[in-house]
């Protein structure tokens, strides 16, 4: 069963709007500023339009983009109103996110199938404090939901806050987790849990790892030996490598996504957090500056408050 299957096209969409409410107040309030007392798009009103994108967290670079590909459309069409303003930004935005993810070989967004009857593997890196756990226990929801039997793996041994909360999201959602003694190789915990979840036929596995930053060549060199030991079991394991971001810290996650990217092959990014926060042009920027795709967005607290991430409807609603 396809994962978008699962919801209603109009209840991701009143969860969306919902979600994005924050943003879109705070964007819209800027614009209308933007472009008071002003008929055209002219150089005055790009000049704000700038200041706009980039209080948004859209991010520098990626403003720069889009300002240049709107003065393009400017020169082009000689005359365009401020009314209009909105319609170029969607379009252009819009357009760069397509564009983007067409560069990149994307994680396939609606299928989770491992090879020769194999599960399919994610292994899930991002700091403490991001929303990590409760991503994965969305995300084993939206699974088991869609008919996938899912294990999830307590890879994080060093903390034991991060296997206490995972063992509560294991029985909440009511799917098995394999998990050790704390201070245990996580490697270890890796490979233990693909070992059961290959023996019980199971479709998904999810592993979760320890979100620490303060040593880089640490964190790459643990993130290494797991995906290798995993490939004892499952020679292209792991098939997604999720970074989850907390989208409200803003550019923040830009730091986040730097150093993470540099320590492992990310090639999937969760941004969570979207509903509390003003600051979800991070969503723009982040897709753009990384060309990896945003797979998953976290809209809410409850446990449905997750979905694949659509980037035409995403920016639909955010200029509706």
């Amino acid at each position: 069963m396809a994962v978008f299957g699962l919801f209603s096209k109009d209840n991701k969409k009143e969860d969306l709007d919902k979600g994005l409410e924050k943003t879109k107040e705070s964007v819209f309030k800027k614009l209308s500023r933007a472009v008071a007392g002003k008929s055209t798009v002219d150089d005055d009103v790009l000049d704000e339009l700038e200041e706009v994108l980039i209080s948004s967290d859209v991010g520098v670079d990626t403003t720069l983009k889009i300002i240049e590909r709107i003065e393009g459309r400017v020169k082009k069409d000689k005359y365009l109103g401020t009314d209009e303003l909105n319609r170029l930004l969607k379009e252009e935005i819009e357009a760069l996110l397509i564009e983007n993810e067409a560069s990149t070989n994307k994680v396939n967004e609606n299928s989770f199938s491992g090879k020769d009857g194999k599960p399919y593997v994610i292994m899930v890196v991002g700091v403490n404090g991001v929303g990590k756990t409760t991503t994965i226990g969305k995300l084993a929801n939206m699974f088991k939901k869609a008919g996938k039997s899912v294990y999830l793996g307590a890879a994080d041994t060093f903390r034991a806050a991060a296997v206490e909360q995972l063992v509560i999201w294991s029985e909440r959602v009511g799917v098995p987790i394999v998990k050790q003694k704390m201070g245990s190789d996580p490697a270890s915990v890796a490979y233990d849990t693909l070992d059961s979840a290959i023996k019980n036929q199971a479709d998904i596995v999810i592993i979760d790892t320890a979100g620490r930053l303060h040593n880089k060549i640490n964190l790459m060199n643990e993130l290494s030996k797991i995906k290798k030991v995993m490939q004892k079991l499952i020679p292209d394991a792991p098939h997604e490598i999720l970074l989850v971001l907390d989208g409200s810290t803003g550019q923040n996650a830009f730091a986040q996504a730097k150093e993470f990217t540099k320590a492992t092959e990310v090639n999937a990014i969760a941004l969570t957090k979207l509903d509390g926060t003003a600051k979800g042009g991070v969503a723009i920027g982040i897709s753009d500056q990384f060309k990896i795709p945003i797979k998953y967005i976290g809209i809410g607290e409850g446990v449905d408050h997750i979905r694949l991430f659509d980037k035409k409807e995403f920016v639909e609603t955010l200029f509706k």
